[in-house]
């Protein structure tokens, strides 16, 4: 599976900005999603994920109420909308798939190769 994450730019504090990720080379009605961000000289972070169906949906502390996850497995494509940004979410976001189950850590099979997310006034 090939992801390409795309969406990224400069926002202002509160804003809100949606990254995509289009996946192609295989059969993704069946993979998990997540997405991970890592800002510069910080740890990379799991921020949200989503199973292969779509109707189960998973946030870190740190965004749940702010961030949503969604895709749409006709198109080959998930979305994170994020809202209420604040300066602590730039950072480079990759989107990543595993076989059907969200998991937390970096176990993922594939990986995006990030955009870049950057709140700044």
């Amino acid at each position: 599976v090939q992801l390409q994450a795309s969406g990224g730019g400069l926002v202002q504090p509160g804003g809100s900005l949606t990254v995509s990720c289009a996946a192609s080379g295989g059969s993704f009605r069946l993979y998990a999603m997540g997405w991970f961000r890592q800002a510069p000289g910080k740890a990379h972070e799991f921020v949200a994920g989503i199973n292969s169906r779509g109707d189960s949906t998973y946030y870190s502390d740190s965004v749940k109420g702010r961030f949503t996850m969604s895709r749409d497995n006709a198109k080959n494509l998930v979305h994170l909308q994020m809202s209420s940004l604040k300066p602590e979410d730039t950072a480079v976001y990759y989107c990543a798939a595993r076989p059907l189950v969200v998991v937390t850590s970096d176990d993922y099979n594939f990986w995006g190769q990030g955009t870049l997310v950057t709140v700044s006034s």
